[in-house]
């Protein structure tokens, strides 16, 4: 069996190049051409020795996935959907800006981690991808733009690990791929236009720290442990002091000077006056009284039929941020892109086998309703008093 040379960063292309009896500067060889200049066949990298390109057609190849289907917003997203195998297909998405090409990128086939409002979470799990499925949808994205573009410049400036799956449960392929997306030999990337998203799984964050540091988006969603342990079970392995403190160390090796948290805004559950202000406080007790650690992104919510929630009023949206801006916390209001093809935040769901059977299990949940009280304050409205997810 051949070996994708996607699979590998730089170090382990060196290796591989290694064991054919060749140089180690043929590994930057290669990796220019598959990745600068998109090649995939062996015959067009023309500085490499005959010799070694006849190595390489019987022990190699560079394979992009399957592309199932092409959907273009009428925002100019676009999204693909790539068939990674035995029966499961996973979903990446571009969105053009004027500074910036930004590309979303799964990490998983479905996710394990099950959040109420995440289309993907609902979906189930059936496996990680490989590092060569993970840079797939780079390689295949860059490329094509750019020929499509008819432009040899590169497309995508930015890359956020935002897609199908939880980044740093499958870290072992994550590393080498976030790898290569830096190197300069291949896409050049800044550690500030990488991000991972994460929904907390704190041992990971730390040997990210150490490993290769790059942006960090966490999704938070809540201001207290008991509504995020409804919200996003895994907070109840890793609780919020633990996460935040960890966030705050992470610091330390970041490319950027503040940590992001995601927040996406559910009516009457998490988007009330009162819960900017647990949030406000969240933040100040893991930052001797600082805000500038950490900016917010409030993310409208998405809705899809399984999840039993309501998007928050674009009113209440803007309170919950004023509150947090007057408080000196950076937030903003995502907007969102490609809604009308389903690539928007929260929505993308690919096609997987669910064999860990969290779809099953969300749908048990969803038969036992919970209310989640919420403290009220003075300046509250009734429609935040209480909401019951189910």
């Amino acid at each position: 069996m051949t070996a994708n040379l996607l699979n590998f960063d730089l170090e382990g292309l060196a290796a591989f190049c290694e064991g054919l009896g060749e140089k180690r500067f043929r590994a930057t060889q290669l990796f220019r051409w598959i990745h600068q200049r998109g090649a995939s066949d062996f015959d067009q990298m023309t500085d490499l020795a005959r010799s070694l390109r006849e190595k390489l057609k019987t022990r190699a190849h560079v394979a992009a996935l399957p592309v199932i289907s092409e959907h273009i917003s009428a925002d100019g997203t676009i999204k693909w959907l790539f068939d990674v195998g035995d029966g499961n297909a996973i979903e990446a998405v571009f969105i053009p800006e004027d500074d910036r090409g930004t590309l979303c990128v799964s990490s998983q086939a479905g996710c394990a981690v099950g959040c109420r409002f995440c289309s993907t979470g609902h979906q189930g799990f059936s496996r990680n991808l490989s590092t060569s499925e993970i840079l797939a949808q780079l390689w295949f994205a860059e490329h094509s733009l750019r020929q499509r573009q008819g432009t040899s410049e590169r497309v995508i400036s930015n890359v956020v690990m935002m897609g199908m799956g939880e980044p740093l449960q499958n870290y072992t392929a994550l590393l080498p791929a976030l790898r290569v997306m830096l190197d300069d030999h291949a896409y050049g990337l800044s550690r500030r236009r990488v991000t991972v998203s994460t929904s907390g799984v704190v041992p990971f964050i730390e040997k990210l720290a150490a490993d290769c540091p790059v942006a960090l988006a966490v999704s938070l969603h809540a201001p207290d442990d008991a509504l995020r342990d409804q919200l996003v079970p895994l907070n109840r392995k890793y609780p919020l002091d633990e996460l935040l403190a960890t966030c705050h160390r992470y610091l330390a090796s970041a490319p950027r000077d503040f940590i992001t948290f995601e927040y996406c805004m559910l009516d009457g559950v998490n988007d009330s006056e009162q819960q900017a202000r647990q949030l406000v406080d969240l933040v100040l007790r893991h930052s001797n009284g600082r805000t500038g650690w950490c900016k917010f992104n409030l993310i409208p919510f998405n809705p899809f039929p399984a999840s039993g929630l309501v998007r928050s009023p674009r009113e209440a949206v803007q309170l919950f941020a004023n509150v947090l801006v007057s408080a000196g916390i950076v937030t903003t209001i995502r907007k969102t892109r490609g809604d009308d093809i389903d690539a928007a935040c929260g929505q993308l769901a690919g096609d997987v086998k669910d064999r860990t059977f969290v779809a099953q299990r969300i749908t048990a949940q969803r038969a036992k309703p919970v209310q989640i009280p919420i403290r009220s304050g003075p300046s509250e409205s009734p429609r935040n008093a209480r909401r019951t997810i189910q």
